[in-house]
Order: C-alpha cells, then structure tokens, then sequence
C-alpha cells in the first residue's frame, strides 16, 4: 500500500487566477506559490464551468459537467446525494482520506467520501440561521472558544463575507482561520496511519471576504500604488443592477479609496495563505512525505475586484472564472518542472487527474480529463473549448473558451460578447458587434447552440437561440431528488 504516493489538494476560495507574481501580477507577491509552480507544472487557463462555491465544488468532487451534477447556479440547503466522488474514490482504494476547512455542502456534516472532516465553511447564513448551535456546523468555533472564552466568535469585527469592506483581523494570528486550516493539517501529519497513502484536502475559506488578513499582511499592501481597474467599453449593461453604496454589493462604481482598501484586503489574504502554505510543505518535508506527495493548488472561482464596476463572482469574466492551477510531483515524477501550459483545463478534471497520480482507476462516470498526460507529454491533444454557465441577475449568463477567444451569451436579453483575450487579457474591448468578427462570432454561437440543445430551458428552438426563458439554479433532475418540485 505505501507503494503509493501521498496526494494533497489544496483549494483557495475566490482566488483569482491572475493574482499570482510568478504570473506577472503587478501587487500581490506569493513567493511560496511561485516555488511551487517553479517545480511542478503552471496552467494559465484553468477555469471553473460556474464561478460561485457551490456549483464550482460540485465539479470539484464529483468530475462531472454542470448539466450532470445539476447545479448550475448558487443556492443553498439542496442535499448533496453523489454516488461518486473523489474522496470515496481514494478512501475506496485504501487512502487515509482527510478535509479539513471550507466543504460548503449540505447537510454540512456530509462526509463526501472523507473518512473524517474538520471543518470550517465561515459565515454561512443559512448555516447559521437553521443549525441552532455553531459548534454543529463548524469545528473552528469551539476551537476559537477553547482559547477566548465560550462567546468568542470570528465575527466580532463585525466585516461581512461578501463585503468589499476591508480591515485587520482582530485577534492573534494563530487564531485566524488560514492558520487554523495548516495548523490541524500538521496535527494530520502528525496523527496519521503510517501505513497507509492518504489524501488530504486542505481548503481555505479565505481570500474570500471577510476582507481581514492579519494586521502586518494587510499594511503590507495599504499603500501601494495600485493599478486602475480594467473598465470595458461594455461596462454600462451592468448599470440597472449597479449599487456601490452597499457594501455587498455585484455591480457598482466604489471610491478609489475603497476599492485600494478591499484591494489590500484581498492581496493580505493571500500572502497570508501563501505563507501558510509553505508552513505546511516545510511539515510535510519534516515528517519526511515531501517526496512521495502529489501537490495540487487550485480556487472554486475568482473575485472581480471591481474590474468592469463588478464585484463577488458568477460572471463568466476572467477575474471571477479563471482560476489559479499548480501541479507538482514527488521526487522522481514525470512532471517537468517550471513548465507552463495553456490549454483549458476545468476543476472536474482535477479529480481524474488526482487519481491517475495515484495508478487509481478513474470511474467511467466521470467526464473531466486527466491532465496528467499533458504534463508528462504523452499526448498534446485537448478538449478545442470550455463550456461554463451561472444564473444570475434573473438570468443564465453562458460562456464559451478555448482561452484565446471568449464568448457570453445572457439568457435573459439575448446579449452577446466576444473578446480577443490573446489581444485583451483584461476584456476592455466587446468585438461582437466588429463586422470583421462577424464569422467568429456565427461560430461561437453555434457552439453554444450545440451545448444547450437539449437544455430543460428551452434556451434552443428551431437551431437559434432564445432569450427570456426561465431559469433556475438547480436542474430539474436534481431538483427532483431533492424533493423542490
């Protein structure tokens, strides 16, 4: 059995996938990130098929398409019943299997094939308002009340979590959540079964807002000079739903001092995370595991930060859907170091690339790809284009990529985008209405026409799309077996 390498998951929460130095981000230094990619493998078009917690953990545990697992959209409460996930994968084949921190499913305490989980999702408001007691639906608060008292609680600072208010955290920094996730990672490295391969997933719940890293992370970024925000010529479709003076706001214009400050908050947390990490990893190489462990960094979704007036996430744009993807390999692996690739990878196939890793079997239910065979260059062929899809502001907002061209279609108006990210990274300019664009525009519309033709919708009739049908956060299939119609 210990033939078998150790493989570690390690997810970020609303990590956008620019915001790495080793990428070329203008403020955010992650120096531990960056050794890691330097000696694994760097994907700089990874993506989540539907960029909020929920749906985007769905392909994450399952390896299935949002059409499959049914969620398509955030909300909370609906069961999580899936036969096949990756922990039961690794725990059936005889992985010691862990998750500790943010799992975001419900029931909360649902094991998702883990042997044991410690967890921590944050602020959850439905969590909050139906469990009765915190201590049912989160490990860190009794924790937290072990160390300050029985009143203690990570909300005292009274900074919401999905505000762009930002400020310190309030307290030590061993008692900050991030710490809290690396400390009992080590405290699993410690207390394992030698004898057996284990899987640990070690899952933060920042830099998703509370914007609260600690003190020294936070002044680390208060004062510098930061970029203007990317503003497309198309930014003004979003003005019915803009309101800035609220601070959880999706759409709206905040004052530069503002957003400089959520800034500084976001790019705290991760240099905070970034350093936790590398506590981690110098535990892993002091218990001697570190050369018989699969590594793999990656995010649920991203953050726009204001880019476009936007904020949160669900837009198919860049800084909400692309997502951060490191992989490295144990000593001897056939995973070249410090390479980078661009083909579109999706978080439904970390799983069957995390088993191949491990010589498991991937189940035939599963439709990611393994990736495995791009970074060891035994194939070079890839899927020609990513399909991914939120509901959202009444609506679906469907997007198509293949990570040099992107294409948006808004169920609700009919609304159409096409950006050149190879010429704009950063999404300023909509060519869709570019007469010299017209055919790529056709085709991509195809496409799309191709992947929602037999959606329960009806966004497809007579092979032309349709705008103002009804939409819904869950499919039907799975709303069904959660008893919601």
């Amino acid at each position: 059995m210990l033939s078998r390498p150790n493989v570690v998951l390690i997810m970020a929460d609303q990590w956008r996938g620019d915001a790495l130095s080793i990428s070329g981000h203008p403020i955010v230094h992650t120096p531990y990130l960056d050794q890691l990619a330097l000696d694994g493998a760097l994907f700089t078009h990874a993506y989540t098929a539907t960029p909020s917690c929920i749906p985007a953990r769905a392909g994450l545990y399952t390896g299935l398409t949002p059409q499959t697992h049914g969620r398509v959209g955030y909300m909370d409460g609906v069961p999580w019943d899936y036969p096949v996930t990756i922990a039961g994968e690794f725990t059936r084949h005889g992985y010691q299997t862990q998750a500790i921190g943010k799992m975001h499913v419900y029931p909360e305490r649902s094991l998702m094939g883990f042997q044991n989980v410690i967890l921590h999702d944050g602020y959850l408001h439905y969590s909050r308002r139906h469990a009765g007691s915190l201590d049912r639906v989160d490990d860190y608060i009794p924790w937290l009340r072990e160390h300050l008292g029985r009143d203690a609680d990570y909300f005292e600072h009274g900074v919401n979590c999905n505000s762009y208010v930002a400020r310190p955290w309030d307290k030590d920094e061993y008692l900050h959540p991030t710490t809290w996730v690396v400390t009992q990672a080590l405290d699993f490295l410690r207390r394992r079964d030698p004898r057996k391969p284990f899987f640990l997933f070690l899952s933060f719940h920042r830099p998703h807002p509370p914007y609260d890293p600690p003190a020294w992370a936070f002044e680390m970024y208060r004062d510098r000079q930061m970029p203007p925000p990317p503003v497309g010529d198309w930014a003004s479709i979003f003005s019915d739903f803009a309101e800035p003076r609220r601070p959880d706001c999706f759409a709206g214009e905040v004052e530069p001092w503002l957003l400089d400050r959520a800034r500084a908050g976001y790019y705290g947390h991760m240099t905070h995370i970034d350093h936790q990490i590398n506590r981690f990893l110098e535990g892993l190489a002091d218990y001697g595991l570190a050369d018989t462990t699969y590594i793999c960094f990656t995010a649920d979704h991203g953050e726009m930060l204001g880019d476009h007036h936007l904020w949160r996430k669900v837009y198919p744009y860049e800084g909400s859907a692309r997502v951060p993807l490191i992989l490295k390999g144990p000593r001897g692996s056939e995973i070249a170091p410090g390479k980078r690739y661009e083909q579109v990878v999706e978080l439904r196939d970390i799983m069957p690339t995390l088993l191949e890793c491990a010589g498991l079997p991937v189940p035939d239910c599963v439709e990611g790809q393994s990736f495995l065979p791009l970074v060891t260059e035994q194939k070079d062929e890839w899927r020609p284009y990513l399909h991914g899809e939120h509901t959202a502001l009444g609506q679906s907002i469907q997007f198509l990529t293949d990570g040099h061209q992107k294409y948006v279609w808004f169920s609700g108006t009919g609304h159409e985008q096409l950006f050149d990210l190879d010429e704009d990274p950063e999404e300023r300019h909509d060519l869709a209405s570019d007469p010299g664009y017209a055919a790529c525009l056709r085709m991509w519309r195809e496409r799309l026409i191709h992947e929602l033709s037999d959606r329960e919708e009806g966004f497809v009739s007579d092979g032309k799309l349709v705008p103002g049908r009804r939409v819904h956060p869950c499919l039907a299939h799975l709303r069904r077996q959660a008893g919601l119609e």
